[in-house]
């Protein structure tokens, strides 16, 4: 970044050199990305307070940042960060409407795409397996196990008895091992054991 000081400069120590490269470096790693930057420095003086000017070209804008202090550093680097909030505004302003594109659909938190398909309405039917050509129709849903079904212990035939026609799924607590066992009922009707 090219860096022109107008006015008078003060004699700086080389620690406040130092922090002023600093200020200056970070700002053009924000700045440069389309070639070199050019930073004006306007120094004046006004009885006891030293003011100081920044001015660049970034997008199209003039970023002016201003700091009035006792001594001229503390000016420039008020005036520098000003001008850095400024470019970090302006570039993420920037970006968002450049990302945004027309074609683009947004949609709200809980709202469906309009692209979804509605579920097809299932023709009136008898029997499982119209049923389940139905729900293989629409999404799959989770339903979560209530904490009360896996409360009395049973053996395997008693959970299969207590499994009924219309029942895909039995959580029960085996009476012999007490421990969690889950009968599924698979598209065959057959039905499978899942001991936990």
């Amino acid at each position: 970044m090219k860096i022109t000081f107008t006015g008078k400069q003060d004699k700086l120590n080389p620690s406040q050199e130092r922090k002023l490269a600093l200020a200056f470096a970070r700002l053009s790693k924000l700045l440069e990305r389309r070639g070199e930057k050019g930073a004006q420095v306007i120094l004046s003086n006004q009885r006891h307070l030293q003011h100081a000017e920044v001015r660049l070209n970034f997008y199209d804008n003039t970023l002016v940042g201003t700091g009035a202090a006792t001594d001229q550093f503390t000016a420039i680097m008020d005036a520098v960060e000003k001008v850095e909030k400024q470019a970090i505004k302006t570039r993420s302003k920037w970006r968002e409407t450049k990302r945004a594109l027309p074609g683009r659909e947004v949609r709200a938190k809980g709202a469906a795409l309009a692209a979804e398909p509605p579920a097809a309405p299932a023709a009136p039917a008898k029997g499982r397996k119209a049923a389940k050509a139905a729900a293989a129709a629409r999404p799959a849903k989770v339903v979560r196990a209530s904490a009360k079904s896996n409360g009395k212990p049973m053996t395997v035939d008693e959970a299969l008895l207590a499994m009924e026609e219309d029942r895909d799924y039995l959580v029960y607590r085996d009476s012999g091992t007490d421990k969690v066992h889950v009968l599924i009922r698979r598209r065959d009707g057959n039905v499978d054991l899942v001991e936990a």
